[in-house]
């Protein structure tokens, strides 16, 4: 049985929608672009939501990976 580590899984994430959380409740929807060991993380056509809604369209995000609490598939 093939053993999967967590850095699997964001490369399976790789080009896809998802939802980031910030240490300071901010939460963040894109495509995650690129990531690297730390889980720096970069989110294309990123937006930032409060409370479940849309509050601004970013573009292009780098997200400092000790900020991240969790990221998940959209």
């Amino acid at each position: 049985m093939e053993q999967s580590r967590p850095l699997d899984a964001l490369n399976n994430a790789r080009h896809k929608r998802v939802i980031v959380e910030l240490k300071n409740g901010k939460q963040f929807q894109g495509s995650l672009e690129a990531f690297d060991i730390h889980i720096n993380a970069v989110l294309k056509d990123a937006e930032e939501y409060v409370d479940g809604a849309v509050k601004r369209k970013l573009g292009t995000v780098f997200i400092r990976g000790d900020t991240i609490i969790f990221i998940s598939p959209a």
